[in-house]
């Protein structure tokens, strides 16, 4: 072989291992990167365990017992997972359409969509399949913009997709997905995205709905759909998914045309902790829960606290959603009618002194100064900014701009805040709360009308004087010690609990409303028109200790001191503490703790508390069901009557003003009491049908704070109209199934009921004298 052939062939060979070279190499440094980086190379990589279970925070959902989503805890991440059958299919078909074409046929990569998105420079979008998406938002985290750092991160997704498509099914994958990718203002995941952003469950999305969706996962700040940001942008890219799901014959075109003329439709509903359903129960909830996840009784199997903003817990309430809605809606009907009327004769009242009454200059003044030193203001500006006093109550008499609550919405205004303290304090506020007394379960909980100005809880944290609605402790107290009957008679006349008797200094002598007297009255009568000296002679003749441990076996958390003057309802106490006690009566004499959770769950379903209410027998049958008759005397002929009559005191101005939604034309037996409290500043009603007692409460933050009318101002006027409302649009959902039948009568009942028979049988025995028979007011 000549010199020349050889040296071409050697050159050949040279040539030939440097174009290997330049070939080879290029894939050893790839596979050489990828296994660098499954070793752990260019950080920690998640191992099966990890994969099997990422690391994501999930909001702790409350679920009323409808199994509606009340709301949720959650720090940054209010994030609920859904199963793949809680998907819409056309949902699914507009991801893989817009995401990812292949992703049933690929194994985590795309290589082809990969190669075209090099070749392109990422001109047409990336090359990331939806794997790879996931694998970014559970681990790698988002592209740094150094190169080296975004290549190391890439290659860590490669192997990461390649990973979880072994671990999990495409349908796995798909809602791992959708569960982890943040829409925006509080909508983690697609659960929180579609409540948000339409008002409702994933599973209930249509087309147009699905396709925003999808389309926000291009870039959720730049496309999302919320009112006034972007609706140009967020309906063209909404036009692209739907394109997308033309292209790949998912959808016909006609359909895509008529879809794409649609508006965006949205009901854009934020969710957060201030705002939507049963604030005030949430608020009290989270109170609760903080105390359980603390318990060293509650525990992970690790040993570790259960974390109520990150864990995924399920708490499963009594809260029926149906019912809370109407409650907070009835609310919602009445206030602003009382309110108004308030606004309108408070303008009589001096200005030096409005909105109080009854009070001097001096005194208001210091109830405004008390007030500022409690403001969140003067914590702020004490502790956080470290000024002095005088600074600080300076600063209350500069106006500032600020948003203030109104029955038509927040209104803002530039206004002092010492104005400000007075404005919401000329506010009337309520408490309701609806109870099932067969089993203590609370049904409905509206601490007050607007949580995010008026925060106090007047469910239970909030004590007022209860007035007259205590009086069926004592009616019950005597009936179950003495026997008595609703037909037996005591005088209406003037009465007095002598001096030092049950540890008076001074005699008492109460007084009835409007200082009026008259013959002799039943007991029933008595009840049903709230007649004091009445009731002061029971408490005399049974004693004020009797009473007062009947209250406390009745749930009263307060101590009552065993007076005689608390027969008249002179103890401060809770809507929560007044429902519970009534049940009682409802529930034949069983006492059973109100309770306000069925279970609680971690996220994988395993069941971590389980409720077993306590229940008590504190009264007979016999005793709980006279009391209950008693109680119905009060709405067929006592201060209750309103929710049965048509027209009447139809020229009574407080009828045609505050008394809303009059007449109610209620026909089923219903007991309950009315209760008012000196210079009206407490207007109470409790209501009880057989297997709901509902009890609500209206009054001012300060008691000085009234009407002057006790016709505007009584509990007939205050808070009846709630519970009509509120019973009025329960008793219209048949599926609540809340009774309309009479109160179940015991087996054994010895005290007569009948009044008519109860004076036949008195003059049959000479007891009672016809004249004696005309003189008794039944």
């Amino acid at each position: 072989m000549s010199k020349s052939k050889k040296l071409s062939q050697k050159k050949f060979r040279f040539y030939s291992f440097i174009l290997w070279l330049i070939v080879i190499t290029p894939i050893f440094i790839v596979l050489g990167l990828f296994y660098f980086a499954s070793v752990g190379g260019f950080g920690d990589m998640p191992d099966l365990e990890v994969l099997e279970n990422p690391k994501t925070k999930l909001a702790s959902e409350i679920i009323s017992s409808d199994k509606k989503t009340l709301g949720k805890y959650y720090f940054n991440d209010n994030r609920t997972p859904v199963t793949f059958e809680e998907l819409p299919s056309h949902l699914v078909d507009a991801l893989i359409a817009t995401e990812d074409i292949r992703f049933y046929s690929h194994s985590g990569i795309d290589f082809k969509r990969t190669f075209g998105a090099i070749i392109k420079f990422g001109k047409d979008g990336g090359g990331s399949t939806i794997t790879q998406q996931l694998a970014k938002q559970l681990f790698t985290g988002e592209g740094s913009r150094d190169i080296i750092e975004r290549i190391s991160q890439k290659i860590k997704e490669y192997i990461i997709a390649v990973r979880l498509e072994r671990q999990y099914t495409k349908d796995e994958i798909i809602t791992q997905y959708l569960n982890i990718y943040d829409f925006n203002n509080n909508a983690d995941g697609i659960r929180s995205a579609a409540r948000i952003y339409f008002g409702k469950e994933p599973i209930e999305l249509n087309l147009n709905e699905s396709a925003i969706l999808v389309g926000m996962l291009k870039n959720s700040s730049l496309y999302n759909p919320r009112p006034h940001r972007n609706p140009v942008g967020v309906k063209n890219r909404r036009n692209v998914v739907l394109n997308q799901m033309k292209k790949y014959n998912y959808l016909h075109k006609e359909i895509v045309d008529s879809l794409k003329m649609e508006p965006l439709n949205l009901k854009y509903t934020p969710e957060s902790h201030r705002e939507g359903l049963a604030t005030y129960f949430r608020e009290f909830l989270r109170s609760y829960m903080k105390s359980w996840v603390n318990s060293s009784e509650n525990r992970k199997p690790d040993g570790s606290k259960y974390n109520l903003n990150t864990d995924g817990l399920k708490i499963y309430t009594t809260i029926n959603y149906e019912m809370q809605k109407i409650a907070e809606e009835a609310i919602s009907l009445h206030m602003p009618r009382l309110q108004k009327e308030f606004f309108e004769q408070n303008e009589q009242v001096d200005d030096s002194i409005a909105p109080f009454r009854d009070l001097t200059v001096g005194a208001v003044d210091t109830i405004l100064r008390l007030s500022m030193k409690r403001s969140e203001r003067w914590r702020k500006m004490k502790y956080d900014l470290s000024k002095d006093e005088e600074e600080i109550k300076e600063s209350f008499y500069e106006p500032v701009k600020m948003s203030v609550f109104s029955w038509n919405g927040e209104i803002d205004t530039v206004m002092t805040p010492i104005d400000s303290m007075k404005y919401y304090k000329s506010f009337f506020r309520p408490g309701m709360m609806s109870m099932d007394p067969t089993n203590g379960k609370i049904k409905a909980w509206v601490g007050g009308m607007n949580y995010r100005h008026f925060q106090y809880d007047m469910v239970k944290k909030g004590k007022r004087q209860i007035g007259s609605t205590f009086k069926p402790f004592v009616y019950a107290a005597a009936i179950d010690q003495l026997k008595l009957s609703p037909c037996d008679t005591f005088p209406d006349s003037q009465f007095c609990v002598e001096k030092n008797k049950f540890g008076n200094i001074e005699k008492w002598c109460p007084k009835n409303s409007g200082d009026k007297y008259g013959k002799t009255r039943t007991l029933k009568n008595a009840l049903a028109n709230s007649v004091n000296t009445v009731t002061a002679r029971l408490i005399d003749r049974i004693g004020p200790r009797i009473v007062a441990n009947l209250a406390k076996d009745l749930g009263i958390e307060q101590k009552i001191f065993p007076v005689p003057s608390i027969a008249l309802g002179t103890p401060d106490l809770s809507v929560y503490e007044m429902v519970a006690a009534y049940s009682t009566f409802a529930n034949k004499g069983v006492y059973t703790t109100p309770t306000f959770i069925e279970k609680i769950e971690d996220k994988n379903g395993t069941i971590l508390f389980q409720s077993n209410p306590k229940i008590k027998d504190v009264l007979s049958e016999e005793a709980a069901y006279v009391t209950v008759n008693l109680l119905e005397g009060v709405t067929t002929a006592g201060s209750g009557t309103r929710l049965r009559t048509v027209g009447a005191d139809e020229y009574n101005r407080a009828y045609q003003k505050v008394v809303t939604g009059y007449p109610y034309e209620f026909k089923n037996p219903i007991a309950g009491k009315t209760g008012t409290t000196q210079n009206q500043s407490d207007g109470w009603f409790i209501g009880m049908v057989p297997n709901l007692v509902t009890g609500v409460w209206v009054g001012a933050e300060d008691r000085a704070i009234h009407f002057e009318d006790i016709a505007y101002g009584q509990g007939a006027t205050m808070a009846l109209p709630i519970w009509a409302n509120y019973m009025r649009n329960i008793y219209l959902d048949s599926t609540l199934m809340i009774s309309q039948e009479p109160f179940e009568k015991p087996e054994i009942l010895n005290i007569k009921l009948d009044c008519n028979q109860f004076v036949i049988d008195s003059i049959g025995s000479g007891k009672t004298t016809d004249q004696e028979i005309q003189d008794i007011d039944f």
